[in-house]
């Protein structure tokens, strides 16, 4: 079992290095092949905070695990707002002022929606999964169109940050060596950490599901954390909350299909009668105390720490009903 906690930290590790030299890389490249920088912030750059949970989910798909991929979507988004957004909000308060997020919150509750709805029939179907990964691919179509169109892209926050990572002055060898590194380590990383995973699960009396949501949940946010905790110390605000945004976009729209279209199969019903809808309180509460509704658009001190205490309540309750 020691063994087994070992392997999940260096794979929790590696996965999120590998990940980053990943997207570093592929970043790189399309900037050199003449790739518009607004387009490869939006896409690549955007998109590199999820990638370990998509290599995670796609592994425990391949191992016949579904609902540790589920629990994978679903914890992280949940570990993001009630956990990563608590601690970030105590840390200092978050105003809200990007457009972008104003725009994408209402829709991050429609995809919340969309897949407690896939979960409600306790089946995850191969059509469902291509279904989420068409309307991903049309979230970001949709926003390169908009921000194309904006007067001032540089005015709207989180797309400025996606913008500045956009790595510059890399070689196209040094861009190719980063993203074969980064395409060979991480599957075999998010292989290692499954398969740990599920040893330390078995070992523990947790369900597939169960793991899901809280080890590999957690460890997959570790980049969100570290990501909003260095907006707010570079008084970035709205770079926090565009993290916790489009990370949950991500995990419900490109995330969460890999379990369908991998390995269609049926489902815990926890997912859909507990945790769908611990997500889906959790981005109601977001999104009530971004916009507050009052003209102030700020999450203070005590809202944070109500998200944190919310996250320990729910951790709590998921381990009180094992065995």
């Amino acid at each position: 079992m020691v063994t087994s906690f070992v392997i999940l930290i260096i794979g929790f590790a590696a996965l999120v290095w590998s990940a980053d030299r990943f997207v570093y890389g592929a970043a790189a490249l399309a900037k050199n092949m003449g790739i518009p920088t607004l387009i490869i912030g939006l896409t690549v750059v955007a998109m590199g905070s999820s990638a370990p949970e998509m290599m995670v989910s796609a592994s425990a798909a391949l191992a016949d695990k579904t609902d540790t991929a589920v629990g994978n979507a679903v914890g992280s988004n949940i570990t993001n707002i009630l956990l990563v957004l608590g601690l970030t909000a105590l840390l200092r308060p978050l105003s809200v002022s990007s457009t972008t997020l104003k725009r994408e919150m209402p829709l991050v509750l429609l995809v919340s929606i969309a897949a407690w709805y896939i979960f409600s029939d306790n089946y995850f179907s191969f059509a469902e999964g291509v279904a989420l990964l068409i309307a991903f691919i049309v979230f970001i179509a949709g926003l390169i169109i908009i921000s194309l169109r904006a007067k001032n892209q540089a005015a709207d926050p989180f797309v400025s940050e996606a913008c500045d990572d956009v790595p510059s002055g890399v070689s196209t060898k040094s861009a190719l060596v980063w993203l074969i590194i980064g395409m060979v380590l991480l599957p075999v990383s998010s292989h290692f950490l499954v398969e740990s995973a599920v040893d330390i699960a078995q070992y523990f009396g947790l369900s597939d599901l169960v793991i899901g949501l809280t080890i590999i949940a957690i460890g997959t946010s570790l980049p969100e954390l570290a990501a909003c905790i260095a907006g707010v110390l570079k008084n970035e605000d709205d770079l926090a909350l565009g993290n916790i945004v489009g990370s949950n976009i991500f995990n419900i729209l490109a995330v969460l299909p890999l379990a369908g279209i991998i390995n269609p199969s049926i489902i815990d019903p926890s997912a859909a009668n507990r945790d769908a809808l611990v997500m889906l309180g959790a981005t109601i509460a977001l999104i009530a105390m971004s916009l507050n509704f009052k003209g102030s658009r700020r999450i203070n001190r005590v809202e944070g720490g109500l998200l944190l205490i919310a996250f320990i309540a729910y951790q709590s309750y998921i381990f009180s009903q094992i065995g």
